[in-house]
């Protein structure tokens, strides 16, 4: 039975009991693009976070939130919460950031979507390919499988 089974008969079994009681004793909460408790301590994984609890924000061009974002409004406001500045664009963020190759890629890091040499659009990678962004006018702040190769990565300094 895997943890994610066993967290209702746990909870059953704990009455009020915290979900932090019911993972000392052996069951684990598992969320989408979300770090675990050791992995938390990351700015890059902070700024994860903060992306995902931005889910379901609108997307409205030239906003960095805490309501709205564009998409690299929410990857400056999420590195921000975590203690890291970036700058504004797309564009600019490409350029203040390490490369790194697609085989180096880690939960946290920014994806940058070009045509061309052109960045034109960023998110923050999840893991298992996915990244949480704010797409385009008339979407909201969402988890979303990488839909081309055509992406370059960089981790935050």
């Amino acid at each position: 039975m895997s943890a994610l089974n066993r967290v209702p008969s746990l909870m059953a079994r704990a009455g009020t009991a915290s979900a932090l009681t019911i993972a000392a004793v052996g069951g684990s909460l598992v969320v989408p693009g979300v770090a675990s408790d050791a992995e938390a301590a990351t700015p890059a994984t902070k700024a994860l976070q903060v992306a995902a609890s931005k889910k379901g924000s609108p997307y409205k061009w030239g906003a960095a939130g805490p309501h709205r974002f564009d998409c690299s409004g929410l990857t400056l406001y999420s590195f921000k919460k975590a203690g890291k500045s970036l700058p504004r664009t797309a564009a600019q963020q490409y350029n203040k950031t390490r490369h790194i190759s697609a085989g180096n890629r880690k939960s946290g890091d920014l994806v940058f979507f070009h045509s061309g040499s052109s960045v034109y659009h960023v998110g923050i990678y999840a893991g298992k390919g996915k990244i949480w962004h704010s797409p385009k006018s008339g979407e909201v702040v969402k988890l979303q499988k990488i839909w081309t190769k055509s992406v370059w990565y960089g981790r935050v300094k």
